[in-house]
């Protein structure tokens, strides 16, 4: 099977998935080192230090610049994707996270008053990044980008 051999060859998939798979690792042990316990859920979890998007695409964009260059089309679109999830992270998923930080305080209320409330009806509040989790996932991203490329 050449398509399975060319995508696990992919540079541009390994440095990818290398980078998120060690973002993962590193926001779970910082988180049980900080609450003191490990939260198997934080290996796929988004949100945290660092951030695991930024490291993906930033390694993407890494790879591609030294793989291709820095005028080819694959950079040009990989730095751009960057950008794009890195403003997102910082600004629409950690406004969403905040948001739903006071939904469930709502929720919370509710089930004060004796309002039965289902653990599917909370919302997740660790979904987005400060802008320091993201400048450190992508730190982390462009030294994975470099190793693999």
């Amino acid at each position: 099977m050449r398509w399975v051999e060319q995508i696990l060859g992919n540079k541009f998939i390994i440095s990818g998935v290398t980078a998120w798979a060690i973002a993962q690792v590193i926001k779970t042990v910082l988180h049980a080192i900080i609450h003191g316990k490990i939260e198997w859920p934080r290996l796929v979890g988004g949100g945290g230090m660092p951030s695991s998007h930024s490291a993906t695409v930033t390694a993407i964009a890494t790879a591609s610049a030294v793989l291709r260059g820095l005028d080819s089309f694959e950079f040009g679109v990989t730095v751009i994707l960057a950008l794009i999830v890195m403003y997102d992270a910082m600004n629409v998923r950690f406004e969403t996270g905040k948001q739903a930080k006071v939904l469930n305080q709502v929720i919370a209320f509710a089930e004060s008053m004796g309002r039965d409330i289902s653990p599917e009806q909370r919302l997740k509040e660790f979904v987005g990044h400060t802008p320091a989790q993201v400048l450190v996932g992508g730190a982390l991203g462009i030294i994975i980008g470099l190793l693999v490329a």
